[in-house]
């Protein structure tokens, strides 16, 4: 069966390359609130609402655009490594694609879930932006370990 779908199988590494330094940068960004000032331009915002003032739309605001870079690195490059073909892209590969997508999206809406449940506030926010990542994070984690799982079996076997 063939895979139209699916990158080619050159552009997994180099999103790699991207990914994991994009989420690293993200989580210090987090963790220590950076923004340069080098950074803060003025750019059009389709819907604009500041605390306390009425919800506007299309009005050109100044925004440190740090944050979007790296959350526009983060989506492009996980796409990119989720949705690549294998070298050795055949029919279990495929299944083995298919029952991780369909897995992590189980676990992410869990995840989402017992975060509608349990968290409230500012907090839930949060959540849900993380939400934006994690299904694609899962995916990537559970198709490459079992692909990696098969991988072994397989030089077990020789």
């Amino acid at each position: 069966m063939k895979a139209n779908y699916l990158f080619p199988a050159g552009f997994k590494v180099p999103a790699l390359f991207i990914l994991i330094p994009s989420v690293i940068i993200g989580i210090l960004l987090l963790t220590f609130n950076y923004e340069p000032e080098l950074l803060n331009i003025r750019i059009l915002s389709v819907i604009h609402n500041e605390f306390g003032d009425p919800i506007s739309t299309f009005r050109i605001i100044e925004n440190n655009v740090l944050n979007e870079i790296i959350m526009t690195l983060i989506l492009v490059s996980a796409i990119l490594v989720a949705f690549s073909k294998e070298k050795a892209e055949d029919e279990f590969i495929q299944k083995i694609r298919l029952e991780s997508l369909v897995w992590s999206t189980y676990v992410n809406y869990a995840v989402l879930l017992l975060s509608i449940i349990f968290v409230y506030d500012i907090t839930f926010l949060w959540v849900m932006v993380f939400n934006m990542f994690t299904l694609l994070i899962f995916f990537i984690i559970r198709f490459n370990f079992q692909v990696w799982k098969l991988n072994k079996t397989i030089a077990d076997e020789e």
